[in-house]
């Protein structure tokens, strides 16, 4: 992808993530999703909880078609015991999530997803700022939980705020990885984004095919997290 298509592709995800169009995703404050019910005559399932924003909330499209519930198919076909919770809001900064995080900690989790920051780098608000929220949300989820796993779903800023921006922001998803001794997706729209086949008309939230693509990056570092 070039830097002027990734600049622009990003410019539009500004105005579209904003506006947080919850037309099909469902999503209101505070929400979760469970994407599969337990069966009664099952082991009890252990939670994984995706705390996103539009990239986890699907979009624009059925929560059968995100990620977070195509990873349960996945799940379920290997006769494992979780359950995907959907807990994605359109339009979410870091500073959101602060706030939302504790009403989605009243229910069980074992295992947290944490996707967000794409809508602060398109904002433009300061690397040091996104950072200190990540960790917030990661301190109320040990505090809370002390024995869930944490997995952090890296992103990346547009090209067009500068090269020094673009790279302290990609590098804050693997510093608190390191500090949180939490496992990291490096990117979670690799070989999606700016690809006009794997997004919808905006040209930057996945489509159906896109959103298969993103939980496979996404399981290649959940399936060890699973298994440990």
């Amino acid at each position: 992808m070039s830097r002027i298509a990734f600049a622009a592709v990003c410019t539009a995800l500004l105005l579209a993530a904003c506006g947080s169009d919850n037309s099909r995703d469902g999503q209101t404050a505070g929400s979760a999703n469970q994407t599969s019910e337990q069966p009664a005559d099952t082991q009890p399932r252990k939670a994984i909880v995706f705390f996103g924003n539009s990239l986890t909330a699907a979009y624009q499209l059925s929560k059968e078609e995100g990620f977070p519930a195509l990873i349960q198919q996945k799940i379920d076909s290997m006769g494992l015991p979780y359950s995907c919770v959907n807990a994605g809001l359109s339009g979410e900064t870091t500073a959101d999530g602060v706030n939302r995080i504790e009403w989605v900690l009243q229910q069980p989790m074992d295992i947290f997803v944490l996707e967000l920051g794409a809508n602060d780098a398109l904002r433009g608000l300061p690397v040091k700022e996104t950072a200190k929220n990540l960790q917030l949300i990661i301190d109320k989820v040990r505090a809370a939980r002390a024995d869930c796993k944490i997995v952090i779903a890296g992103m990346q800023a547009p090209p067009n705020l500068g090269a020094t921006y673009t790279r302290e922001f990609r590098d804050v998803y693997p510093a608190l990885a390191s500090a949180n001794k939490a496992a990291l997706i490096p990117f979670l729209l690799e070989g999606v984004a700016a690809d006009p086949k794997l997004n919808l008309e905006d040209g930057i939230h996945p489509n159906v095919e896109g959103q298969k693509i993103v939980a496979e990056t996404v399981w290649r570092t959940l399936k060890d997290v699973l298994s440990r």
